[in-house]
């Protein structure tokens, strides 16, 4: 538990568009870490453009619900062929088609529709209020704060109970079903604990951490059967939930954030994967869901052989 924030009451601020987001609607089996690429799907879906990310090949559109799979959201998508964002401007309404694999997603075919563009509000406005702990943001080379969740066990489990090990934390729901954003962090989590038990005279001081985002509904049943599915080994690998307004305050010392315009719709949220080293420091912070099973291999190696004032 964190000593130092005071419980305060703010605003959040739903800015349309302005987080990668994940269905909590139906549930949707995540693949397993040796998942082959099948079952693809495919969706026509229409939006609004909110976003243009040409550089990166991407575009943050809030689109309609797509029947039995995905409920109105705004979120990130790939875009198969980047030349098809060419001319389309935020707040233009698009067609796109949607493709989703075992564990990708991408959107092509990325038409603009003969309508008028949508107006794009110029500030946000609250729309709901939830009590969150004033925190620090942390930055690479501070000490990590103490903090108190349970895992799937039922068991009390603090970050201080893991001296001298190297710690990856990331933040997934059990609901999202998106397969590039909460299942591909945790299959990239099963490859990692693969990669890292397999290797010969590799480091044995580390061990992975998995905060639920939906503590209401990710129960310790829940969490366990979802662990179960990436063969989650739970010497190594903790999936955790606890209070709501502790797993507000880690996530928002990383800038990760999420909400619920209310409690129907689904939850929105950006991401963030995090290395702690053996010596009680932040290492690595990821902001992106594009990090491979080999880097955060690599972050925990370095991170397990970190010496005090090193």
């Amino acid at each position: 538990m964190l000593s130092r924030p005071i419980p305060a009451l703010v605003a959040i601020v739903l800015l349309a568009g302005a987080m990668v987001s994940c269905r909590q609607g139906a549930v949707s089996k995540p693949p397993s870490p040796a998942a082959v690429k099948t079952n693809r799907q495919t969706y026509q879906v229409q939006g609004i453009i909110k976003e243009l990310m040409a550089e990166k090949s991407k575009v943050k559109i809030a689109h309609e619900a797509i029947p039995d799979y995905m409920e109105a959201m705004t979120m990130d998508f790939e875009v198969k062929h980047a030349q098809e964002l060419a001319g389309l401007q935020p707040g233009d309404a698009v067609s796109f088609r949607l493709i989703v694999t075992e564990d990708d997603g991408w959107i092509e075919q990325l038409k603009k529709l003969d309508s008028p563009r949508t107006p794009l509000p110029s500030a946000p406005a609250p729309e709901s209020f939830r009590q969150v702990r004033a925190v620090d943001p942390l930055v690479l080379g501070d000490k990590m704060p103490d903090y108190s969740f349970t895992n799937v066990q039922g068991r009390v489990v603090r970050l201080s109970d893991f001296p001298g090990q190297a710690l990856a934390l990331t933040f997934v729901f059990t609901r999202c079903p998106f397969p590039t954003f909460c299942p591909r962090l945790s299959g990239n989590f099963a490859q990692a604990q693969q990669k890292l038990s397999d290797l010969p005279h590799g480091p044995t001081n580390w061990h992975l951490l998995s905060i639920t985002l939906d503590p209401e509904f990710d129960t310790a049943e829940r969490l366990k059967a979802y662990g179960e599915r990436f063969h989650a080994d739970p010497q190594r690998w903790d999936f955790l939930t606890g209070d709501l307004i502790d797993i507000t305050a880690i996530g928002e010392q990383f800038g990760l954030q999420f909400w619920r315009a209310n409690p129907n719709e689904p939850i929105n949220h950006n991401v963030r994967t995090v290395v702690v080293d053996a010596a009680g420091r932040i290492q690595w912070i990821n902001r992106e869901n594009e990090w491979t099973a080999d880097t955060l291999v690599a972050q925990i190696i370095k991170a397990a052989n970190a010496k005090p004032g090193s």
